[in-house]
């Protein structure tokens, strides 16, 4: 009776291990196909910053999410209005087709490129390019439950360059300091570190606003504050300020001067629409494909009691 249970145990753990497979305590269904497991994700986050190799697939490099649905591919590619572009998906990119575990994405401005994905676990992937060498981390969400906090704060420097500008809207209590007269910001790609500001008085043409300073600008982590960071501006001038930046909403961000203890609210003006699809339009978006190359980005970690 013994060997019968111990053979009966055998093979039960035989047919379990044959069709899963466990990585990271979280098991993994081999029995699903390579399109069935893409697809069975509404978007896939790329985590840039794990990013690894010395190579660069362009149109990956530049989505934040990208999506797999009936053979077409869609990307996010900015994060304003994620999670409403495309109901979610983003807007359609191009095309792809899966072979065993090799998935082909043709890009309608890039071209095609193949990659074989190797799954980490049911919500995660990752997808190597070996003719570019280049390999990107991919985690899926369904679009009910995705992270968007994890995707605002991980790449806070991308989301400042979506508007042409940031005109101050609203100020609340601190002390008079000289950061008052700054009634706008911008932030630029130009190596993810130039901003400017203006003086320019409010409900300017943001094609027509003065930039009157230039200088360089550091985003850092809050230890045990996942939802904070800590923005400096060190204008060429010589002055430099600290602030405690939140997001309130993909057009709004607060500013709190450490020095001061003012708060400022910035609101969006001139949405910057990187590779917009055919066919949508809108009035405050200005469309780009060029102009943003993400990199990854290093940030020191500081305490929030030393910098009161």
């Amino acid at each position: 009776m013994k060997r019968l249970q111990l053979l009966f145990l055998i093979l039960v753990s035989a047919t379990f291990f044959s069709s899963c497979t466990v990585v990271n305590d979280d098991p993994i269904d081999t029995a699903i196909s390579l399109r069935e497991l893409l697809e069975g994700q509404d978007l896939w986050y790329i985590d840039y910053h794990r990013t690894a190799g010395t190579g660069n697939v362009p149109f990956v490099s530049k989505a934040f999410t990208l999506s797999f649905l009936n053979g077409r591919l869609y990307a996010n590619n900015n994060m304003v209005d994620v999670g409403k572009t495309g109901n979610g998906f983003g807007v359609a990119v191009g095309s792809y087709a899966t072979s065993n575990r090799f998935v082909n994405l043709n890009h309608g401005l890039d071209g095609s490129f193949e990659f074989e994905v190797v799954q980490l676990s049911n919500t995660e992937i990752r997808i190597d390019c070996t003719s570019r060498n280049v390999s990107y981390y991919l985690i899926g969400y369904q679009r009910g439950n995705f992270d968007y906090d994890k995707l605002f704060y991980d790449n806070i420097e991308y989301f400042l360059q979506e508007y042409m500008a940031w005109e101050r809207v609203k100020t609340a209590g601190g002390s008079p300091n000289v950061f008052d007269k700054e009634h706008y910001l911008q932030f630029t790609p130009k190596n993810n570190v130039t901003f400017y500001s203006s003086h320019d008085p409010f409900g300017m043409n943001v094609d027509n606003i003065k930039w009157d300073y230039v200088g360089g600008y550091e985003v850092a982590n809050i230890n045990g504050y996942p939802k904070l960071k800590i923005l400096t501006l060190n204008y060429d001038g010589g002055d430099t300020e600290k602030f405690e930046l939140s997001v309130i909403n993909d057009e709004r961000i607060a500013l709190y001067h450490l020095r001061s203890q003012t708060t400022y609210t910035f609101a969006g003006r001139g949405f910057v629409q990187y590779l917009r699809s055919k066919g949508t339009s809108s009035a405050k978006a200005v469309t780009k494909y060029e102009g943003r190359k993400r990199s990854i980005i290093k940030r020191k970690t500081v305490e929030r009691r030393v910098l009161k």
